[in-house]
């Protein structure tokens, strides 16, 4: 275990938070992560607020490039293709852009800088994540003004959309990000509902899990058992709950029919606060090790918490997987 780390979780579910993860070059700062993917590579972009939008590591954190500068206005979903395409939602400019890995651009859709009317049903008012189907068609959450999912082919063609403001079945309030597994179930994070929504291909309402709070990352990690990682946000300043335990900031996981195997980094008490601030974007690599990004700064400066100038409060963690030790054998009398 690396010195100065901190161990969450218990058995299986054990990761180490690995100390000042993600190096930047001098000068550079996050601004904060508002979401985060991993390649196939196992590569890490994170989606930042700072000068350098696409900020990409290797496993250990190394800084191998950036693409993206003056491009965003507020950057907020991060999707990554099968095909190793990334997906950006810039719920400031009201846009989906598809890029290479190296920042060229494939497909825009949207209008820049231009927000269809507040709760009109109409794409895009202040959009917030993208998700792929098995067959490459685009989900939308366009949570901030619309409450609503939009679907789009693989070209960008608006497909249909549903949803609608509300706290019933099939409706949001705010739908803050959206994935999608192998067999085409649509999974919504319905963030001040308390809950993650699954629709099936055609936005038909099919079922929900509670016992959640404010869900804000989302992300899948595919495979024979597919696991849902979760970063709840936990209560904000406004709320009297905001020093109550048991209701984050935190990361839980997930089966795919909603079990819940662990929390990780909950605040327990006043005393024993999150181990995470603001937890909005979340993403897991090949070897179940799992990376967070925070918009720590818009949550401390909410709370009228100062942050020092040129420096980065923790946006950004990667919670590596421990193995367990496997038992010793015994020999045979």
């Amino acid at each position: 275990m690396m010195a100065g780390s901190l161990t969450l979780g218990s058995g299986e579910f054990s990761f180490q938070i690995i100390p000042n993860w993600g190096r930047l070059p001098q000068g550079w700062l996050f601004g904060e992560v508002a979401a985060v993917g991993v390649d196939s590579k196992d590569r890490v972009f994170a989606f930042t607020r700072g000068e350098h939008p696409m900020i990409i590591f290797d496993r250990e954190g190394n800084f191998l490039s950036s693409w993206g500068e003056g491009m965003f206005q507020n950057p907020h979903g991060l999707h990554m293709g099968p095909d190793d395409t990334v997906y950006c939602t810039d719920e400031g400019d009201h846009t989906l852009r598809k890029f290479t890995l190296d920042g060229k651009l494939l497909l825009e859709i949207g209008l820049p800088g231009k927000a269809s009317s507040f709760m009109s049903g109409l794409p895009f008012n202040r959009c917030t994540h993208s998700a792929l189907s098995p067959t490459q068609d685009i989900y939308v959450s366009d949570g901030y003004g619309n409450a609503r999912i939009h679907k789009y082919s693989h070209k960008g063609k608006l497909l249909f959309s549903w949803g609608g403001s509300g706290t019933d079945p099939g409706k949001f309030n705010i739908a803050h990000n959206v994935c999608c597994d192998a067999d085409g179930w649509v999974y919504v994070a319905d963030r001040e509902n308390h809950r993650i929504q699954i629709f099936d291909e055609n936005g038909r309402y099919e079922s929900q899990w509670n016992n959640m709070h404010r869900p804000c990352g989302l992300c899948m990690q595919a495979g024979g058992t597919p696991r849902f990682y979760i970063g709840e946000l936990g209560p904000g300043k406004e709320f009297s709950n905001r020093n109550w335990p048991n209701l984050g900031p935190r990361v839980s996981i997930h089966t795919n029919t909603g079990e819940l195997l662990a929390r990780l980094g909950d605040c327990e008490s006043v005393g024993r606060p999150s181990r995470f601030v603001s937890p909005h974007g979340i993403a897991v690599d090949s070897k179940g090790s799992i990376y967070v990004g925070e918009v720590s700064r818009t949550n401390l400066t909410n709370k009228g918490i100062a942050i020092a100038p040129g420096t980065d409060p923790v946006c950004l963690q990667k919670l590596e997987k421990v193995e367990p030790v496997p038992e010793p054998l015994v020999p045979k009398q």
